[in-house]
């Protein structure tokens, strides 16, 4: 029926589902082939935060973690910004959780990360204000953050990770940012 085009077609298809798979090109996720009123990456996560303003958060392979946040007045998305670099493979899922207008992001990477192996990199990042600036911290070798909560209002963050045998904690103030990371024996 095809005859001598299925190599052709075969291209075509494979081509299609990478770029879909795959999301906006580099470009477009650095903002130079879109306008930041216009459009937006495809994220893994949003919210949205108190004040009408959206944040969305997703991995670039090969980079990183990306942010991009919407006006709420204009609904222009800002240009995305890295986060957090790292050439790693992403794992499954991003937490991303709003307290008033401060933002809190749980992500890992890691070799095989994605298939179920337990991650390398895990990150707990944390965006105020305009969230033109997020503090981050780097935790090597570690299962990754679970949970995040506000204590004392959105100025304190608790970032945790509990198991039978551990409770591992991370305390942010907006004052001091990231503090050192707590294991208390349970």
């Amino acid at each position: 029926m095809f005859g001598g085009r299925w190599p052709v077609i075969a291209g075509v298809v494979i081509w299609l589902g990478s770029v879909m798979a795959c999301g906006p090109s580099e470009k477009a996720a650095e903002g130079g082939a879109t306008s930041a009123s216009s459009a937006h990456v495809r994220f893994d996560e949003e919210v949205e935060l108190a004040d009408g303003r959206r944040v969305g958060v997703s991995y670039a392979a090969g980079r990183g973690l990306l942010e991009q946040h919407q006006d709420a007045r204009t609904k222009a998305w800002s240009k995305p910004r890295l986060v957090y670099r790292t050439a790693s493979e992403p794992c499954q899922g991003i937490t991303l959780k709003a307290f008033d207008g401060t933002v809190a992001v749980m992500a890992d990477w890691g070799l095989y990360c994605s298939d179920g192996e337990p991650p390398r990199e895990s990150i707990a990042a944390v965006g105020t204000d305009d969230l033109s600036r997020w503090d981050t911290r780097l935790t090597k070798d570690f299962d990754g953050w679970t949970k995040v909560v506000a204590t004392a209002g959105s100025r304190h963050l608790r970032f945790t990770r509990v198991s039978t045998e551990w409770l591992v904690r991370l305390r942010w103030s907006r004052s001091e940012g990231f503090a050192e990371v707590e294991e208390i024996r349970r």
